[in-house]
């Protein structure tokens, strides 16, 4: 417990947290509602992963598998926080 916020902020900078607001009142403003707070990811998720009993337990079920987890984790981040890029850019 100790490690909460070291932990959570690992989670943000490598992209498996996003932080963003939703205020559908700047809707009414003409703006969009949508505001990402989140910078560009800048560690792979693994990084994350490591620390998560869940995903490690899973690596030790499936050994073969940790690339491709790895992999696919990191892919996914980076499609989700170009979407939700895109999403802040529109009106």
């Amino acid at each position: 417990m100790s490690q909460t916020m070291l932990e959570e902020k690992k989670a943000v900078d490598t992209g498996y947290w996003l932080l963003y607001r939703f205020n559908p009142d700047l809707k009414k403003e003409g703006k969009n509602p949508f505001v990402l707070d989140s910078k560009k990811p800048t560690l792979p998720v693994s990084d994350f992963l490591e620390g998560e009993r869940r995903y490690t337990s899973l690596e030790r079920t499936f050994p073969d598998r940790v690339e491709d987890f790895r992999k696919g984790f990191d892919t996914y981040a980076k499609e989700r926080y170009e979407k939700y890029v895109k999403m802040a850019e529109d009106k």
